[in-house]
């Protein structure tokens, strides 16, 4: 089989070779680190934890984390926290002139905004430790075991630990970035979505399995239409619009350069998976805000905790369509397009080089960009359907939404530095000649 002498081809490859176990060492130490429980916290007495991240946003908050939320790990507030420092800081791109200048200072810049966007991490973990350990004091009072939460050692500690934590976590990302194979933070969230998906299978298997009337053809019901939107994201990464190039002839002595037509790909979602992780971390706001029982609050909270309701995912549904917008903007420059097709002697036939060929990109970009955005928001609120047809809570998770979604622009972008790798020395990749992975194709990453 192809695939069999792919990964042979891939273990012949030292360097690629060395990269996969590397990252898969990291992998492991993260999830170890999951289940290492704070100092001072009895793990029998985390059962009404267990029960309180069992829907609701909370299950997803503890997915991002890999379940090390509802285990009191000191990974406990996971990644996310460095995902809003990173929302910050990119709207800050946008807005201030002091960073708008060290954007443009090119890697030095670069990093001058990830160290204050570290900073600004530990920062959001300093106010999101306290308000972890009262909630978790309040958990594991109803097992009987109450926590002293308050301006103690016990609290500072616990504090220190959830961050010391939270940034060894993000540390970890950069590594499997640099040393191992695909993005470093997006795999980490990947990994935490992957060890969810094994228990919410045999979860709705087992709750099928007892329906009468039919309940294991309803399951491989659902199974197929899990495998059909998940075919149909693949196509929504992947999609791509080309636009039509002309180079123009050039004769220097004897020699003829130039005549081609080539075509520039704009995918359809430029912006990847994003907008998704993004949004996801404008959602969890409300927690960060009135802490992690905001399900006790008002109803304006406990409205936007329910990720089944309507106001949830509609603003949901617009903060995708909105973040689309924004990473694209950011990834495609028309402008400079336009004047690299210039300085090749390239044009766009029919339009004029310069400014109007900016434009016309600008103008394709839109209008693919507005459908791809819609349909990244309808396949990111389909766990709310799901939910309407009786799948439960676990599995609903993955009938689109951001788990699906993360899972397929991740996945597809390891694959594609693996196939690069593959096609550097020569080796066919994981398709047939023709069928090549497309990944992010320089979106931003983390």
């Amino acid at each position: 089989m192809k695939f069999i002498e792919t990964c042979k081809n891939i273990w012949k490859i030292e360097d690629l070779r060395n990269r996969l176990l590397t990252t898969a060492l990291f992998v492991l130490i993260y999830r170890f680190g999951s289940f290492v429980v704070l100092p001072g916290i009895d793990p029998t007495a985390l059962s009404a934890l267990h029960s309180q991240t069992a829907g609701g946003l909370m299950a997803l908050l503890d997915m991002f984390s890999g379940g090390a939320f509802s285990n009191a790990s000191i990974f406990a507030l996971g990644i996310m926290p460095y995902i809003s420092a990173s929302i910050v800081i990119q709207l800050l791109s946008i807005a201030v002139p002091y960073f708008q200048k060290m954007q443009k200072e090119g890697e030095s810049g670069r990093q001058k905004m990830n160290q204050i966007t570290r900073y600004l991490t530990v920062a959001i973990l300093l106010f999101q430790g306290p308000s972890y350990l009262v909630n978790l004091s309040v958990q594991m009072a109803q097992a009987g075991q109450p926590l002293a939460i308050g301006f103690n050692w016990f609290t500072i500690s616990s504090t220190i630990l959830l961050t010391a934590g939270s940034m060894f976590v993000m540390w970890l990302g950069e590594r499997i970035t640099d040393r191992g194979v695909g993005n470093g933070i997006s795999f980490i969230i990947l990994i935490g979505i992957i060890a969810r998906l094994p228990g919410a299978f045999v979860q709705e298997f087992s709750s099928r399995l007892n329906d009468a009337g039919g309940g294991l053809i309803v399951f491989l019901l659902e199974v197929v239409i899990l495998l059909l939107v998940f075919a149909f994201a693949i196509m929504l990464v992947q999609g791509t619009r080309r636009i039509p190039v002309q180079y123009a002839k050039r004769i220097q002595g004897n020699k003829q350069y130039g005549g081609v037509r080539q075509y520039i790909p704009l995918k359809v979602n430029a912006a990847n998976v994003m907008p998704i992780i993004f949004a996801q971390a404008i959602m969890f706001i409300p927690i960060a805000i009135v802490g992690f029982r905001a399900s006790e609050s008002n109803a304006f909270v406990q409205a936007f905790m329910d990720n089944n309701g309507f106001w949830y995912n509609f603003v949901f549904a617009l903060l995708i369509i909105a973040f689309t917008y924004f990473y694209t903007a950011i990834i495609i420059n028309p402008v400079q397009m336009a004047e690299n097709l210039k300085l090749n002697n390239g044009f766009i036939p029919g339009v004029k080089p310069g400014k109007k060929t900016a434009e016309y990109i600008d103008t394709i970009m839109s209008r693919i960009t507005l459908p791809g955005s819609i349909l990244l928001a309808i396949i990111a609120i389909l766990p709310a359907f799901a939910r309407l047809f009786g799948v439960s809570m676990g599995f609903a998770q993955f009938f689109g939404g951001t788990s699906l979604l993360i899972m397929v622009g991740v996945i597809l972008d390891t694959l594609q530095q693996i196939e690069s790798h593959l096609l550097m020395r020569h080796y066919d990749g994981f398709f047939e000649s023709g069928m090549r992975i497309k990944g992010r194709s320089g979106a931003m990453a983390y």
